[in-house]
């Protein structure tokens, strides 16, 4: 059902972008359109992953640099049935994590020092198993596709007021405002649309790779605290990649409604809950809500007080 509710999303994105086009220029300017948004799918495609990473001063880490964090990603992309992903940390002390990149053959996963610094092994588990669901349901690939039209419908839209009073224009000033006004804002309430249906469904298969949803709850509500009381910079300097954060990263933009790219955290972790009791497990209480020290893709000893990174 959301793989259904997805597609129809894009493809109103796209009928959406090429309509900024006939707007502006008529028959003409709908092939131009159409011509622009392939040619950025296409740069998208195969940078974006590259670009986001940047974006947000990502290092990658191995085996040697970060045994723990990395074989952790490693027992977990077994457990998805996924080749092993790049692994990145992000030196910012927000708590929180992304996935990126075109195909589960060349996805990455980051982490954020915040998160890893201060959630359990069992927590940061369930959240790289989170970033890992997204990646095997393809979303990092259906975001960028999504984040690049709406860029685009956008650009379109700046442009309309100049070159959008013309005689291929089908309905005059009123297409211009259409264009100018409504589309984009009509597109970015969509891109925020997928966003949030995709988020459901990672939390889901996520907490079935981690094999506990009580885990990634956990995880959802201490990264939720600790985003509204840290800053993070490279977020608020880059907005547009916020819904590829597992929660929303900037500041003061927390509710589950019209424009968040993101559902309440509320409504996730009792979405996880409910899926807890549909697993065989007890109603969750405070206590069961503390993460015990190992999980199923650690066949080793306890881990360390250093934490999962190191």
């Amino acid at each position: 059902m959301n793989f259904v509710r997805t597609a129809m999303l894009i493809a109103f994105m796209t009928a959406l972008f090429m309509g900024v086009g006939l707007l502006i220029g008529g028959t003409n300017g709908m092939l131009i359109a159409l011509v622009v948004a392939m040619g950025m799918n296409l740069f998208a495609y195969w940078n974006s992953d590259k670009m986001v990473l940047r974006m947000h001063h990502a290092h990658e880490v191995d085996e040697r640099t970060a045994p723990e964090y990395y074989g952790m990603v490693a027992q977990l992309a077994e457990n998805a049935g996924l080749p092993m992903p790049k692994v990145y940390v992000i030196d910012n002390p927000q708590p929180n994590a992304f996935a990126t990149g075109r195909n589960p053959e060349n996805a990455a996963v980051a982490a954020t020092t915040g998160l890893l610094n201060s959630l359990s092994h069992e927590e940061v588990a369930a959240v790289m198993a989170h970033e890992l669901a997204h990646v095997q349901n393809r979303d990092t690939l259906i975001m960028t596709i999504t984040a690049t039209l709406a860029g685009a419908i956008s650009m379109l839209g700046n442009f309309a007021f100049f070159f959008g009073n013309n005689r291929n224009n089908p309905l005059g000033i009123i297409g211009v405002l259409a264009a100018m006004i409504v589309a984009p804002f009509a597109a970015m309430l969509v891109q925020m649309a997928i966003s949030r249906t995709r988020e459901y469904s990672a939390d889901k298969r996520g907490a079935e790779i981690c094999g506990n949803p009580l885990w990634l709850a956990s995880a959802l509500r201490k990264i939720a605290g600790g985003a509204k009381r840290v800053v993070n910079e490279d977020a608020e300097r880059n907005p547009a990649t916020a819904h590829m954060f597992i929660i929303n990263p900037l500041n003061g933009q927390r509710m589950d409604g019209l424009f968040s790219t993101h559902p309440a955290t509320e409504n996730r972790i009792a979405a996880l809950e409910q899926l807890h009791q549909q697993m065989g497990g007890s109603a969750p209480t405070q206590a069961t809500m503390q993460s015990p020290r190992r999980g199923p893709w650690d066949s080793g000893p306890t881990s360390t007080s250093k934490g999962p990174w190191s």
